[in-house]
């Protein structure tokens, strides 16, 4: 059965909106553990616009469920996650003028300098995934740098999907991929767009470890609550 994160930051987003003290991240990511959540992810940003760094602290000192670190490859950040050992790490790209995430790391033109990251995050026992888009020379570079794991980047996918253009052709670049990772010995994780309709797809393909998803269960849970918009996730997954 494929395992699901729930990416908690847009409840952070939420909260910052007014600078409040809720919602709180860890109160959600506490209703995803019941809710049968395999891990919770938070992306520290350096600009911190939603998760602070005591969001993610609370989150590891006070749930059993893993926590997934989303990370730029930054010193500031690296620090922050040798001192706070996630039980993995996700690095990925990060801009200060994007909403979101909005494609994967280029490993293969940085793989000298992500290869010195990745061994002082696995040194420390920290699991080290690469945030990538779907392409063999990113997962080949992967492998190089030694990660033990690949997180596919889904959003061009779910951006064609709403179209119906060329569907079957994206969803062959998402299988060559992760057949590429999974012969390479990577663990093979996807996550950005997933929605409640087209996970499906993605999840038919085969060999995934893991999906991330954050946006499409946080709006979800405005109108069915969080813990059922995580279990209406989980059942979806179940399935395969």
């Amino acid at each position: 059965m494929i395992k699901l994160g729930v990416n908690i930051d847009h409840v952070a987003t939420l909260r910052q909106a007014r600078k409040e003290d809720f919602p709180s991240p860890l109160t959600a990511a506490s209703i995803c553990e019941k809710a049968g959540a395999d891990s919770i992810t938070a992306h520290l940003r350096e600009d911190r616009r939603h998760i602070q760094d005591k969001d993610v602290y609370a989150i590891k000192d006070q749930l059993r469920t893993r926590l997934n670190f989303e990370m730029a490859a930054s010193e500031e950040i690296i620090k922050i996650a040798l001192d706070l050992k996630p039980y993995s790490v996700c690095i990925v790209p990060e801009k200060r003028q994007e909403i979101t995430t909005e494609g994967g790391l280029d490993v293969f033109s940085q793989k000298q300098k992500l290869k010195t990251t990745v061994k002082k995050l696995k040194d420390s026992g920290i699991i080290v995934s690469m945030f990538i888009d779907p392409k063999i020379e990113q997962v080949e570079a992967c492998a190089e740098i030694q990660a033990d794991a690949v997180e596919l980047h889904t959003g061009k996918y779910a951006r064609i999907y709403k179209s119906k253009l060329n569907i079957l052709d994206e969803i062959e670049i998402i299988k060559e991929a992760s057949m590429t990772a999974a012969r390479n010995n990577l663990i093979v994780n996807a996550g950005h767009g997933l929605d409640y309709k087209n996970v499906r797809n993605i999840c038919a393909l085969g060999g995934f470890n893991e999906f991330n998803i954050g946006f499409a269960i946080i709006a979800q849970s405005i109108f069915d609550g969080l813990e059922k918009s995580v279990r209406d996730m989980k059942d979806i997954l179940s399935g395969y």
